[in-house]
């Protein structure tokens, strides 16, 4: 098991291993077959969706509840492993996390149907679970247009990926940081109307 857990890679395939042999059990237990249909793609997708999502958002509540708040404790002879090592990763993941939850959360609206809808917020059915859905989508549309066109950009210069005079880097800095805190602010009702879409109505 040690061997599994040494390596990422392996470790993630062993984490979809066991999903299909949840699969199996399952089918197995309960005497039914597993019907690949379009409700089950659709499903597959909802939880390629949420598995992006915690990406995307597990990683955005890591700079804003962990990093942001602590860099001013780091002594500044140790910063340097972090603007120079692991902030670079983390954003790695961070934009295409955001960049895989917003399609695969676009092809689960099309697959169901509702993606005209919920693009229109429910204006032209007037149903609440497409306005609900569409919040949340417009939502996560901005927080995702925020990540690829403005978090991103300054941090690249921030951490010196591009090469800017140090009031340059200051700037992008706190850019990327108050943007990042708005994707914060805005993950809380986007979630609540995610949630609300899929539960509630």
């Amino acid at each position: 098991m040690a061997k599994i857990l040494e390596k990422l890679n392996s470790t993630i395939i062993a984490g979809f291993v066991l999903v299909v042999v949840l699969i199996i059990v399952v089918m197995i237990w309960h005497g039914e077959g597993l019907a690949l249909d379009e409700a089950w793609w659709s499903f597959l997708f909802r939880w390629l969706h949420v598995l992006g999502g915690i990406m995307w958002i597990g990683i955005l509540y890591y700079f804003n509840f962990v990093q942001i708040p602590n860099m001013a404790k780091i002594p500044a002879e140790q910063r340097p492993a972090i603007t120079g090592v692991i902030a670079p990763a983390a954003l790695f993941w961070f934009r295409w996390g955001a960049m895989w939850t917003i399609v695969t959360g676009l092809i689960v609206a099309a697959m169901n149907g509702y993606i005209g809808e919920a693009i229109l917020i429910g204006l032209t059915d007037g149903v609440a679970k497409h306005t609900q859905i569409g919040i949340g989508m417009w939502l996560g549309t901005i927080m995702w247009f925020n990540v690829w066109f403005i978090i991103w950009p300054a941090q690249k210069i921030a951490l010196g990926i591009v090469e800017a005079e140090a009031d340059a880097k200051a700037a992008a800095g706190r850019r990327a940081m108050l943007f990042s805190r708005t994707n914060t602010m805005l993950s809380i009702p986007m979630l609540y109307a995610m949630s609300s879409a899929q539960n509630i109505f």
